[in-house]
């Protein structure tokens, strides 16, 4: 398990979290509706040139919606079009982008260059010792 935190301040921008696969489900709804997260809760994905972790949105309590208000532009949430709209809550770096709008997927996309692994957490098997 790993948790991420601000390059710049240390704090930690997500909780727990391990190397996970994208869930399946809908693209794309056809009503004003949020598609389910693309990742489970406590499950990170790298994009295709490892520039962002793609997380499940509730994964990310260490940061805050940016302070300019255009950035959180949306129909039935953010839409995530107009830049970095997550910011860390400590300094106020911008960290990461939130899409959750009727149109987009549902994810946070971590940027990596304002990140750093702040912990490895050794893996805590959920089978009891016998």
């Amino acid at each position: 398990m790993t948790i991420f935190g601000c390059v710049n301040c240390g704090q930690s921008l997500t909780g727990e979290v391990a190397l996970g696969h994208p869930l399946r489900g809908p693209e794309v709804m056809a009503t004003h509706e949020i598609v389910s997260p693309r990742m489970a809760v406590g499950t990170f994905q790298a994009n295709f040139d490892a520039s962002l972790l793609i997380l499940h949105p509730d994964d990310v309590p260490g940061m805050a919606p940016h302070p300019d208000s255009r950035r959180l532009s949306g129909c039935c949430g953010v839409a995530g079009q107009d830049g970095p709209n997550l910011v860390c809550g400590g300094c106020g770096v911008e960290a990461a982008t939130k899409e959750s709008d009727c149109w987009t997927n549902n994810l946070v996309a971590l940027i990596v260059a304002a990140t750093d692994a702040v912990g490895v957490v050794p893996f805590r098997s959920s089978v009891p010792d016998e």
